[in-house]
């Protein structure tokens, strides 16, 4: 009797480690998705500010559209490398948030 209670106490701290554990990667991978975010927004408005500049600047009708034109070109660019990027960073989360969880289910149940 007591030895099964401490298989089962020892499950519980086996489970509880891999939920720290897991929090422990959601935590770090949220973070640098935060970080991307940021940092895309930030190259993002630089980019439509200067795409504003160089449109006031234009002395003809084709330079602007040739600006737009580019603008447009170059942020849809940035959005699929961006979008490919925090995909792979989700991917990343997901694994390193189950990677604790390995060790439990491959454990029989009998097993120390």
């Amino acid at each position: 009797m007591i030895q099964q209670f401490d298989q089962f106490q020892k499950i519980g701290h086996d489970n509880l480690d891999a939920v720290v554990k897991a929090a422990g990667a959601v935590t770090k991978g949220v973070q640098s998705i935060a970080v991307e975010a940021a940092d895309y927004a930030r190259k993002s408005f630089e980019q439509s500010t200067a795409t504003i500049e160089k449109l006031v600047g234009a002395r003809t009708l084709d330079k602007a559209v040739e600006v737009q034109t580019t603008y447009l070109k170059d942020a849809y660019e940035g959005f699929v490398a961006q979008s490919t990027k925090i995909g792979e960073l989700y991917t990343a989360i997901a694994k390193d948030a189950f990677k604790p969880y390995e060790g439990l289910v491959a454990k029989p149940a009998g097993a120390k």
